[in-house]
């Protein structure tokens, strides 16, 4: 006899439970949240904004939730994953929803997927739980983060009013498929038809263009519909409702972001007819957003620099943003990565940059080991000859190691992982 389960009651029971009640963490699919979404009669009725890609969808969210803001708008928004709380991933006017909203909503969900008659997964449940929340909010829009992919991610049971996608990159290719046009058609299933498309990706697979012209979707292309020139204290943006001018760069560092940026703007002249917003708001929302993880600099010496980037395209990035930094003595790295990454790709695109490596091990269920990256490391070039490598039980550890014998002109770099990153926030 099957021993009987009590209700979980607090936040922690909850993602225990609903960690656990689906046979995989990751199933692309629509059907099973299609009825759970229809028993609860999730109908939206505020225009929704859904932002897809491989990198910098953390960063556009950021960037439209702080100018809508400061606009007036009651905006809910929806990103993952996390880094110390499960509540940062679902925020209406801002502010993270505490835990008993999260309870209530999970066990309205669960009564729902029972009657159904089906399994969700943990990103499931959290994306019915954050449309549920917005609606018994009644926010003005809703900003919603994809997953993974595009057409069988969860949010995608929502139509989007605009779709923006960031950019196409080379990841979680073991869902999307292994080339760029690939990954294009699974990230243009966000499209709907008579919606506009807001695409922040100057090189784009022609997967996206014939996805947008089968479904009668509108495709605004950066550097072609929208786009942007650069002065050396503000920038410049032209988008179809005219051009706006003497913006100040976004709080969130590295050059990328006005790609980020005038993809906020270019979707905000989308929507501008009834979520209407002034160059004071843009000003604002730009020099008051965010973002943990992205580029993110800690007070303090020696100067600590904590970036997610987990794939080649992200890796590129961030060594432009280190390249372009002021000369430092030595650069250190806390190094750890899921193994279903390409961890030589991000290794190649940094190993110009970093002078000692502090390689660990991800204790997660796809975390790589720590002899598994020494092993990358030394395929790729990098070895203890030109540069020093440490390994270590965890990126705690390694970081310790780094605080203890970096120099006030030397700099560390946190890197590869959601989970790299949070377990250096979780113990500071």
């Amino acid at each position: 006899m099957t021993p009987h389960r009590s209700k979980p009651q607090t936040l922690v029971e909850w993602l225990t439970y609903i960690e656990q009640i689906h046979p995989t963490s990751i199933e692309l699919s629509l059907e099973r949240v299609s009825h759970v979404r229809d028993q609860l009669k999730l109908m939206p009725v505020f225009p929704l904004i859904v932002v897809g890609g491989t990198n910098g969808k953390g960063s556009v969210c950021a960037m439209l939730e702080a100018i809508l803001t400061s606009a007036g708008f009651h905006v809910g928004c929806y990103t993952s994953p996390h880094f110390l709380r499960y509540n940062e991933r679902i925020r209406i006017g801002q502010q993270e929803v505490v835990d008993t909203d999260l309870c209530e909503a999970f066990n309205k969900i669960e009564i729902a997927r029972k009657n159904s008659g089906v399994s969700l997964t943990y990103f499931e449940f959290g994306t019915l739980a954050a449309m549920l929340l917005f609606i018994r909010a009644k926010v003005d829009i809703a900003i919603l983060e994809v997953g993974l992919g595009g057409r069988l991610d969860a949010v995608n049971v929502f139509d989007a009013d605009c779709a923006i996608l960031t950019s196409i990159g080379m990841d979680h290719m073991d869902y999307l498929g292994v080339t760029r046009e690939a990954i294009g058609f699974e990230k243009a299933g966000i499209f709907r038809k008579g919606k506009t498309v807001i695409c922040a990706e100057t090189n784009v697979p022609e997967t996206i263009n014939q996805q947008a012209e089968k479904i009668g979707a509108n495709i605004l292309q950066i550097d072609e519909d929208f786009g942007y020139v650069t002065e050396q204290k503000q920038w410049h943006f032209r988008g179809i409702a005219g051009k706006r001018h003497c913006l100040p760069y976004p709080a969130l560092r590295g050059s990328i972001q006005l790609n980020n940026a005038s993809a906020c703007l270019a979707a905000l002249d989308v929507v501008e007819e009834y979520l209407p917003v002034s160059m004071n708001d843009i000003r604002h929302g730009l020099l008051d957003v965010s973002l943990p993880g992205r580029f993110q600099i800690l007070s303090g010496n020696p100067l600590t620099i904590l970036d997610v980037a987990h794939n080649a395209d992200a890796a590129h990035v961030l060594a432009d943003n280190l390249d372009d930094m002021q000369s430092y003595q030595h650069t250190y790295a806390v190094f750890a990565m899921l193994k279903d990454k390409d961890i030589a790709g991000v290794v190649k695109a940094l190993k110009h940059c970093v002078d000692v490596w502090l390689i660990s091990t991800i204790h997660a269920p796809r975390g790589a080991e720590a002899e598994e990256l020494l092993e990358i490391l030394n395929e790729v070039g990098v070895n203890g000859v030109s540069n020093a490598i440490h390994v270590f039980s965890d990126p705690v550890a390694a970081y310790s190691y780094a605080c203890e014998h970096a120099t006030n002109n030397d700099r560390i770099c946190v890197l590869g992982s959601f989970y790299t990153v949070s377990a250096i926030l979780n113990n500071r």
